[in-house]
């Protein structure tokens, strides 16, 4: 199964290459295509990941020379500092410099990587002792804030530690990671999507949301973003705490799935004929479980219980949500959601999405990672 699923979505990424042409796809439109996107949002790099993924897939130089162009376009967007004042910097250089540097070498792919994790850095508030999501330093409405998918993007700064051996990549990636840990997950290892702090002192302020159905549920991508997060802050610095939280928060995303395991948009949401679900959601949270698998030692229960999940989820996502059957369906998995309270594609196409479950089914066929921590280079 899995095998035929990479084989449709590795062909159907070559389709879209000559459609998309220099743009990048993002959520979905009627008629099963995507909307395009020249660089203006958090998105972009998961298609330049798809690119990189495909190539590793085939060998195929048509995937790599379009990943390469790309790359180009995220120097530029770089050199202008285009939509860059936000923490997903590591959603757009991971998956697009990055891989490039991972997959071949190219000093010119390290070079912007690191000068894309210099942009993030200053998204520290030392005052705070965290890494500001969204807005200037000071905002009244964001400036104290951090979010749950920066889990995410603190792998670009140990990455760029790695390369360097500039010891302020590690501390603010592990000030951010353990600010993340002991404010986003609840005590019953449930997450808040987003924690407020004073602006000036640091301290606490309470937990709060931008996507999910309210400021005490829990959004389900963000859930996802926690469990894959913490295990590749675990990767990087070898601290049993992060893999532990990351154990904990898959084991309550498990308990919760719906019959069919794709979870909804929310854990908390009141389910009708009509509640959106969020396959990424799914998607994401299968990618953090198998790389927990590949961290638990033998004979650890929760392995087993690990595999048997992104097993059931993967199979649910492939044989009801992959368009595998619909050549003209540009997106990969249907049933998507963005921002749902917000009316932005609740039920959609997501390019995020359709990246995490190609990694997914890498992982699943080849063994091969996705582009979060460092590899052996071939």
């Amino acid at each position: 199964m899995w095998v035929e699923a990479l084989t449709h979505a590795v062909e159907k990424t070559r389709r879209n290459i000559d459609k998309f042409e220099n743009l990048f796809p993002w959520t979905g439109l009627d008629g099963g295509d995507y909307k395009r996107s020249d660089h203006q949002d958090w998105t972009e790099g998961f298609w330049s990941g798809m690119l990189w993924l495909s190539y590793e897939a085939t060998g195929d130089q048509t995937f790599r020379d379009a990943a390469v162009r790309t790359v180009h376009s995220f120097r530029q967007r770089l050199d202008t500092f285009k939509v860059l004042d936000h923490h997903d910097i590591g959603f757009l250089y991971l998956p697009s410099a990055v891989a490039w540097w991972m997959l071949e070498g190219e000093e010119e792919a390290k070079v912007l990587g690191l000068e894309a994790a210099d942009i993030l850095v200053k998204r520290w508030r030392p005052a705070g002792g965290y890494i500001q999501a969204w807005g200037p330093a000071g905002d009244p409405k964001n400036g104290g804030r951090i979010i749950i998918d920066c889990l995410l993007n603190i792998p670009l700064l140990y990455w760029a530690y790695e390369k360097t051996g500039n010891q302020m990549y590690l501390e603010v990636a592990l000030a951010h990671a353990e600010k993340s840990r002991r404010y986003l997950v609840r005590g019953d290892d449930s997450s808040y999507h987003t924690f407020y702090f004073d602006q000036e002192n640091g301290e606490p302020v309470g937990g709060g949301t931008h996507q999910g159905y309210n400021d005490g549920s829990t959004w389900t991508r963000g859930q996802a973003w926690g469990i894959y997060g913490f295990i590749l802050s675990y990767k990087y610095t070898k601290n049993p705490v992060y893999l532990e939280v990351s154990r904990r928060m898959a084991n309550y995303f498990i308990s919760r799935l719906p019959a069919d395991q794709v979870t909804y948009w929310d854990f908390d949401v009141p389910i009708d004929a009509g509640t959106p679900r969020d396959s990424s959601a799914t998607a994401i949270a299968c990618c953090g479980m198998l790389e927990l698998v590949d961290c638990l030692p033998e004979g650890d229960p929760d392995r087993e219980r690990f595999e048997k999940a992104v097993n059931r989820c993967m199979k649910s996502l492939t044989e009801n949500y992959f368009t595998s059957d619909d050549p003209d369906e540009e997106g990969l998995l249907r049933h998507g959601s963005y921002h749902v309270r917000g009316g932005m594609s609740p039920d959609d196409f997501v390019i995020w999405g359709d990246y995490f479950y190609m990694e997914a089914l890498m992982r699943l066929v080849r063994g091969v990672p996705g582009y979060w921590y460092e590899r052996e280079l071939n």
